[in-house]
């Protein structure tokens, strides 16, 4: 090949290269542990095939009670990046990630909300509610120091990086406009969500609901017979006929509130299964930040009186859900 013909091709390879979504040239990516799904999730959105994600916590995983194993100190002692939650969301690996922050891995993205923006945290008066995720709106705040963090770790790629929260941010922004639409359709009197524990404070106040947990924020709180009495004469004075069971918390209390009501000549249902703390099955559209949020919306609205879409906001949905 002559040496005019070489350069062509070259410089050709070098602008199909540029030119490639997502794509480093030659750089392994970047091996990124994340705590939640909804972080891994974010994280897989933004980096692409820049990123390789581990996430801690699956499917039907209580974040408050979590605590990491073997394999989890190897992979985080190893990895480019650490995303954790913060906001004391992972209350059992405070002290693991003070060790670990010393190594600068550790990034506690929804730390990145100003407080005005935080719901107060019922059982620690300097905490706050770490669920911020039930609010997209908020959520969309937090998706970009995820980016910020990846930007950090890899400069060279920060227009990909950039590129990508973009469009996911405006698919967020989506979501709580069709939010809005299907529950601003749920009569005013039924706007009552009674779930296992209070982890739906930032949707209530997104979308105008009276929101009752069981337990407190965190878990590990106990929920004493006085509270589900209490709750239970709240289901029968008003005349509220459904609550709803989490996928990351046993429905045992649930359905004391259930019998309890039965015993007073009450009927209360499960209006569904949210998801809470922990997203669906990897390789489901509920196992997506996007589709968790898209489940548990659609859920709430048809048990409660509004008549959603079948199959949610995209139509994808697993039917019977």
């Amino acid at each position: 090949m002559h040496r005019r013909e070489l350069l062509a091709a070259i410089g050709a390879s070098a602008v199909w290269a540029t030119a490639m979504p997502g794509r480093a040239q030659d750089a392994a990516p970047l091996e990124i542990v994340a705590t939640t799904g909804m972080i891994a999730d974010a994280a897989v959105r933004i980096g692409g095939d820049l990123v390789s994600v581990r996430g801690l916590m699956g499917p039907g995983v209580d974040p408050h009670s979590y605590r990491q194993t073997r394999s989890d100190i190897v992979a985080m002692t190893r990895a480019d990046l650490v995303l954790a939650h913060g906001l004391y969301l992972e209350a059992q690996m405070e002290e693991f990630f003070e060790k670990l922050v010393q190594k600068g891995r550790v990034e506690a993205i929804a730390e990145s909300l100003p407080k005005d923006q935080l719901l107060a945290h019922t059982d620690y008066d300097d905490k706050f509610d770490p669920h911020v995720w039930m609010d997209p709106a908020l959520w969309a705040e937090v998706v970009p120091a995820v980016r910020d963090a990846l930007i950090e770790a890899r400069p060279e790629s920060a227009a990909v990086f950039t590129r990508n929260t973009d469009a996911l941010v405006a698919e967020i922004g989506g979501l709580a406009e069709y939010g809005h639409k299907i529950l601003g359709e749920v009569p005013a009197q039924s706007r009552v969500l009674v779930t296992a524990h209070d982890a739906f404070g930032y949707f209530g106040r997104a979308y105008g609901f009276e929101v009752l947990g069981i337990q407190g924020i965190s878990t590990e709180s106990e929920a004493g017979l006085n509270r589900i009495g209490e709750l239970v004469d709240v289901l029968v004075d008003r005349d509220i006929g459904a609550v709803f069971v989490e996928s990351s918390v046993s429905d045992r209390n649930i359905r004391a509130l259930i019998e309890g009501a039965a015993a007073q000549g009450h009927e209360v249902t499960v209006g569904g299964e949210l998801f809470s703390d922990a997203m669906g099955e990897p390789g489901t559209y509920e196992g997506t930040y996007i589709g968790m949020l898209d489940h548990n919306m659609t859920t709430i609205a048809r048990a409660l009186g509004g008549v959603p879409p079948e199959r949610g906001m995209n139509g994808r949905l697993s039917a019977g859900l």
